[in-house]
């Protein structure tokens, strides 16, 4: 495995859930350090608006037009988030894949582009072998990101249960340390560095994204990472 055809061994990815309006400011800032991320949409929610109560505070949750989509994202990859964020364990095996297979669809329209992957919605169990089955079997889904987090940067044979390393700036010790460790890496095998998150956890504390420019500084611009969305990575 060599990165879209380049002669780096390493490769820096990121992934955003919800499709909300904070996504701007976001991709203005990894557009700014030359990174590249995925961002998973629910497109029967598109357009709502919503007050998240969180860590005392009260935050926008609004979501992305869906007339805006193509524009907001251009550069980055739009991926799969189900129509309506269920846990996909929860549901009969018709509603699994109507939930996927239609946002797929859906968001394909808006973009113009085949979108080929997805985060799986909801924390906790969010994903188990009958759903990620249902998914490549019955769907065009080529890649599924769960949320639990591994301290390996090898990659992963099961696509449809892909684990991230890192929860972003909820986890930004963490973050940091991994990306030290990663950046000085010298790797003789494909490794790569996937972050995950939501962008309107940024503005539940004054400091992050201020410590979210940090970590983007430390990661850019290395001659020996390719830096790509979720599918130019892992697929």
């Amino acid at each position: 495995m060599r990165f879209k055809e380049q002669d780096k061994r390493k490769a820096v990815t990121f992934s955003y859930d919800d499709g909300v309006t904070q996504d701007i400011r976001l991709i203005e800032l990894f557009n700014k350090y030359g990174l590249k991320a995925t961002f998973n949409l629910n497109s029967e929610l598109l357009g709502k608006k919503g007050i998240l109560q969180r860590d005392g505070g009260r935050f926008s949750q609004y979501k992305i037009h869906p007339d805006d989509v193509k524009f907001v994202y251009e550069g980055h990859e739009v991926a799969v988030h189900t129509l309506t964020h269920p846990n996909l364990t929860t549901l009969e095996d018709a509603e699994v894949i109507r939930q996927t297979e239609q946002d797929r669809q859906n968001l394909s329209a808006l973009v113009e582009y085949e979108v080929v992957g997805m985060a799986y919605p909801c924390g906790g169990v969010n994903n188990d072998e009958r759903v990620a089955s249902l998914i490549r079997e019955h769907t065009g889904i080529r890649y599924c990101r769960t949320i639990t987090n591994t301290d390996s940067f090898d990659p992963q044979a099961d696509l449809y249960r892909f684990n991230p390393n890192v929860f972003h700036v909820r986890q930004f010790d963490r973050l940091m340390e991994l990306g030290r460790r990663f950046v000085e890496l010298e790797a003789d095998k494909p490794q790569i560095f996937y972050i995950w998150g939501h962008s309107y956890e940024m503005d539940f504390n004054p400091d992050n994204w201020a410590k979210m420019e940090e970590f983007c500084r430390l990661v850019s611009g290395k001659d020996d990472i390719f830096y790509g969305t979720n599918a130019e990575v892992l697929l």
